[in-house]
């Protein structure tokens, strides 16, 4: 009985409930494209690519590969 009661006030909530999940499930995601193995490997190749057709100078190669690692090692909580 407490639960259907429970369940019958808080139904109004559900609309938020399931806001947050979505942003949640968002969340994951964006992370998951950001610090995952295959996005991170994806960049390095991107990155070793543009040095190789000339797009990039090594410098700019460097500094790129920099950031990309410096993201994975200061990932944020």
């Amino acid at each position: 009985m407490a639960g259907l009661v429970s369940c019958i006030l808080t139904l109004p909530l559900a609309p938020v409930r399931f806001v947050v999940a979505l942003a949640e499930v968002l969340q994951r995601e964006a992370e998951r494209e950001l610090y995952g193995p295959a996005a991170v490997r994806r960049q390095l190749e991107e990155l070793d690519e543009a040095l190789a057709t000339g797009a990039i100078s090594d410098d700019e190669h460097e500094r790129s590969q920099q950031a990309v690692t410096d993201r994975l090692i200061h990932r944020g909580p």
